[in-house]
């Protein structure tokens, strides 16, 4: 094989060098990577690329981010020998044919075709399997986008695995085609034209005794699991065995292999007593359908003997839906499905499957008489019940079909195996359309199965896996768009247009849900007079929102209770405390904390299994992650008592408070961190927390919306210490991401609740965080009132270093709003209770404030000294990012000491150091300073860019006192340069950023 290519997606994302193997950062950079490599050297359009990298919808600044991802990638692929180019409508990856697996994959097998079934050809399909290293893209989550590229890539290799082992039959390499045959008939164990190629490539490999052994087995398995016999071309290799007739597939058969082929035709065709030694003789099966042993009989030849009656073929199909909406892939998938059926294969078999509710039967309905014209000999429709309390026999299920086949009542076997065999018997030549509503289970089913050349739809609301060579098609909620269409078609369009918020909300509180859609659409026809409004305040309430969703014999409640009232014990304890969780999705330990025990995986698989409880796909830590639906969420609440529903919820935050405690003292600073001293009520084992938080930063990344729920559910329950015990572990992480929307959210919530709850510990906390987060946006007032509550409780409470902290945050109050005295006096307070509690790391932040103000001051000596120690200090306790903040200062010491080369070595290390522990805001500080530093010692170009990139960073995380000091040095940058006009823009730019600062917006500030 030739060389390895530079990039990899026929197995996890890969990007190599010559040298060494290159790490691509962060979930969502990966992601665009693999999107536009599986379209290499074609445009991706933006919005694909947005819909992959935000699935559960994209930030308001979702197009600005994708430009800054977009940039990075480029400066780490270059050394891989790929260029992402820009086009109007989205983005192209140009990369020649052999340095991505997936177009050397497909450019080997085109060459194969062209050199046929020869030893080249088989050369060339031995390559391009070996490219391939396990699942596409299986290290990445899941995304819709993928689905049909992903879907034809797994088709080509099968398709290529299956032409190699007949190049290798064509020439001659029987042993090995052998063994590759056994691989696919491992990966697919039902698939006839596999089996045949078996038999033989054994049979000519001179090993007739094992291709015999192979018909027996897979004709057992036929028969035993689906209730078949093989179809002909797998007979015809069976009797080309026992003939030794060793020629190739499509030469004449031999007579005596015609008459082999026919006999086994004969024989298994008959209703159970035909001549072939392996097949069970079925005498109820027999008096059904006749005594001949031809294939013909089962339909006609025993009419008079086995009461059938010759009745008109069933045409059972309900009514198909006149305003179904939407559903396209689904509806495609099920016909293709439904249309693909040979009358001597085994029956096609559709699946649908999802929860109460989501319109599996009317999709199924639709679908079914979509293809009925395929089925002229009639379609059947059996209601199963699998959602009553005793859902129905499949013996009377049975009886039911035959008399509609025409079977007198008098005829009817008395056991279910024989039903199930005239049942057979009689659709062996009648191809029909079956269509098992409402399934209870795989066992129900079973025994409904036709035994070749029908096609069956199930719908069912537990996930039924196990019958071979099915299609399984989960149906979810409709997609927006789909859904406002329906609501359109049942009270009309102009009414909906007239209030299409009103109309959205009602949607939203339907949960996109057909069924519910339609029961508001019937509420709201039955009252032309009604404005949508009044219907979306009524449906506003959760607690009565189940109580409106109902007319006539319709009613969201009543299906959905149809499944939950099935449930028992913990399934039943788990699925309602879930419902008190919220709308974000969660992982899979929370089943463990709502239960008080480890090891709940098979309470959760059997609620997802019943499709009560959805698999919302694997997050980047490789999480199952499972979700509740808005209406299911509301029906499962109203089931938990209260003290039960308040512990359970108890456990499930203490969860995420020790996993964010757990997570909080990895991250690159943990300064201003404030929890609780007491420990939380339930915790995940500690082998469990350090895998989920070995890298915290895509922990809490994963967890994000997950953390703030929690918060906002605690905080709403009376869980005070919980709320903001959580809210604080928080902190560092908000913190280094710059995410003030939703620490000033969580810190608010939780102290309303503190406050409530008397809890003055946690109110400081949360002021003192509170007071960070207006010192950030420049709003000193707001800050320092905080500020200054926060401290005076800590200083009634004994907690000497929360009010330390809370003072290091009133000198950066005063040093912003420009009081440096005051502010020094504030710092040098703060070191000394730091130094009489022995807190070095608070001591190493004071030393470094300290030296910032005397730097402000320019005040070298004594800047110079004080930052010196703090540098030591950091070093001694390993706190690399204070060590980075420290090196800016100094950096910027050196500058003013006119030392441009060590202000560039200190600029340099912070910037090496804040990209390493991933703080991009602390780097982007770092940047602009290294950029204007080489701009002003002659290295134009290189600080052009570097305050180019700070700039954007800026931007992304709005941050606008430093977009405005990017633009203002940008700006003085080209204005030296003579470019005057860019100059111009740039510190216009700046002036107007200024203005607005002024005026008292927020910009977050850290440095």
């Amino acid at each position: 094989m030739g060389e390895i290519p530079a990039f990899g997606v026929l197995g996890p994302l890969q990007v190599l060098t010559p040298d060494r193997s290159l790490r691509i950062g962060g979930t969502k950079p990966r992601l665009l990577l693999a999107t536009l490599l599986l379209e290499a050297n074609q445009v991706v359009g933006s919005d694909t690329l947005i819909e992959v990298l935000w699935a559960a919808g994209p930030p308001s600044s979702a197009t600005a981010n994708l430009r800054t991802y977009v940039s990075s990638l480029r400066g780490v692929l270059g050394t891989a020998g790929a260029r992402i180019a820009a086009h109007p409508s989205g983005y192209a990856i140009e990369v020649p044919v052999e340095r991505l697996d997936l177009l050397l994959f497909e450019d080997l097998v085109a060459r194969a075709r062209a050199d046929g079934r020869t030893e080249a050809g088989a050369a060339h399909l031995r390559e391009a399997l070996a490219l391939w290293r396990g699942e596409p893209l299986g290290d990445l989550p899941a995304s819709p986008a993928w689905d049909h590229r992903l879907r034809a890539l797994t088709q080509a290799r099968l398709a290529a695995a299956e032409e190699l082992v007949a190049t290798k039959l064509a020439t001659g390499e029987h042993a090995s085609a052998i063994d590759d045959l056994r691989g696919l008939i491992g990966e697919h164990p039902y698939r006839e034209d596999l089996w045949q190629q078996l038999i033989l490539a054994l049979h000519r490999g001179g090993r007739r005794a094992e291709a015999l052994h192979a018909y027996t087995e897979i004709r057992r398995q036929l028969v035993d699991e689906l209730g078949i016999e093989p179809g002909q071309e797998l007979r015809e290799a069976h009797a080309r065995v026992l003939a030794e007739d060793f020629e190739e597939p499509g030469a004449a058969s031999r007579p005596d292999a015609n008459a082999g082929a026919g006999a086994g035709a004969g024989s298994g065709a008959g209703a159970g007593a035909g001549t072939d030694p392996g097949t069970d003789t079925d005498p109820g099966a027999s008096a059904g359908a006749g005594t001949g042993g031809g294939s013909g009989m089962g339909a006609g030849g025993g009419a008079g003997a086995g009461g059938w009656t010759g009745a008109p073929p069933p045409y059972q199909l309900p009514a198909d839906i006149p305003d179904f909406t939407g559903r396209a892939a689904a509806v495609t998938a099920l016909t293709e499905a439904l249309a693909t059926h040979h009358p001597d294969g085994p029956p096609s078999i559709a699946v649908v499957v999802g929860p109460p509710g989501v319109g599996k039967t009317a999709l199924a309905v639709h679908c079914a008489h979509a293809v009925r014209p395929g089925y002229p000999a009639g379609q059947l429709h059996l209601c199963l019940g699998g959602t009553d309390p005793s859902p129905a026999d499949p013996a009377e299920l049975l009886a039911e079909a035959l008399r509609a086949l025409g079977v007198a009542a008098a005829a009817l076997p008395p056991t279910l195996r024989e039903r199930s065999a005239l049942y057979r018997s009689l659709l062996a030549e009648r191809p029909m359309l079956v269509l098992l509503d409402d399934a209870a289970d795989t066992a129900q089913v079973r025994a409904l199965l036709p035994g070749n050349g029908c096609a069956v739809l199930i719908t069912s609301r537990r996930r039924i896996t196990e019958l071979p060579g099915a299609l399984l098609l989960e149906l979810d909620v409709l997609p927006p768009g789909e859904a406002e269409q329906l609501l359109g078609r049942i009270i009309g369009p102009e009414r909906l247009a007239a209030d299409r918020q009103a109309a959205l909300d009602i949607l939203a509180c339907c949960g996109h849900l057909p069924l519910a859609i339609r029961i508001a659409g019937a509420r709201l026809a039955g009252r032309p007079g009604w404005p949508l409004a009044v219907f979306q305040r009524r449906l506003a309430d959760e607690s009565s929102r189940l109580d409106e969703l109902r007319a006539g014999d319709l009613e969201v409640r009543g299906s959905l209770e149809r499944s939950t009232g099935r449930l028992t014990g913990e399934a039943a304890a788990a699925f309602h405390a879930l419902g008190l969780l919220g709308p974000a999705s969660v992982p899979g330990w929370v089943a463990d904390a709502v239960l008080g025990r480890p090891r709940t995986e098979a309470v959760v698989d059997s609620l997802v299994d019943a499709s009560l409880l959805r698999l919302a796909g694997t997050d980047a830590l490789g999480q199952p992650r499972y979700q509740l639906h808005d209406l299911m969420r509301a029906q499962a609440r109203q089931h938990v008592a209260g003290e039960e529903g308040r512990r359970a919820l108890a456990r499930v935050v203490g969860g995420w408070t020790s996993a964010a405690g757990h997570a909080m003292t990895r991250l690159p600073t943990t300064l201003f961190s404030l929890t609780p001293g007491e420990p939380v009520s339930w915790s995940l084992p500690g082998e469990t927390l350090a895998q989920l938080t070995a890298d915290p930063l895509s922990w809490f990344e994963a967890e994000r919306e997950s953390l703030v729920e929690a918060v906002r559910l605690a905080a709403g329950t009376g869980l005070a210490a919980s709320a903001w015990g959580l809210a604080g572990a928080l902190v560092p992480y908000f913190d280094l991401h710059c995410l003030l929307d939703e620490w000033q959210l969580t810190h608010s919530l939780a102290l309303d609740s503190a406050r409530a709850a008397g809890d003055r510990r946690g109110e400081a906390a949360m002021l003192r965080g509170l007071g960070q987060v207006c010192l950030y946006q420049d709003r000193y007032a707001e800050a320092g009132d905080m500020l200054r509550r926060a401290c005076a409780l800590f200083r009634e409470l004994g907690d000497t270093r929360g009010e330390a902290i809370s003072i290091c945050g009133l000198g950066a109050v005063s040093q912003f709003s420009g009081d440096h005295l005051r502010a020094l006096g504030s710092f040098r307070r703060a070191l000394a209770m730091f130094l009489t509690i022995g807190d070095r790391g608070g001591e190493a932040y004071a030393r470094q404030a300290i030296g910032r103000i005397h730097l402000s001051l320019r005040d070298v000596r004594q800047a110079s000294r004080w930052l010196a120690e703090a540098l030591r200090l950091a070093r001694d306790l390993g706190d690399t990012h204070r060590e980075g903040c420290v090196s800016m200062h100094l950096g910027r010491l050196h500058d003013m000491k006119a030392e441009a080369g060590e202000a560039m070595r200190f600029q340099g290390r912070a910037l090496d150091i804040f990209e390493r522990l991933g703080d991009r805001h602390c780097g982007a500080y770092a940047m602009q300073s290294l950029g204007g530093l080489q701009a002003a010692n002659g290295e134009r170009s290189e600080g052009s860019d570097r305050l180019q990139a700070s700039l954007a960073i800026f931007q992304q995380l709005g941050d606008r006192s430093g977009e405005a000091a990017a633009f203002q040095t940008l700006g003085e940058l080209y204005r030296s340069a003579g470019r005057t006009a860019l100059a111009s823009h740039y510190l216009h730019r700046a002036v107007e950023l200024r203005r607005e600062l002024d005026d008292a917006g927020p910009s977050p500030r850290r440095v």
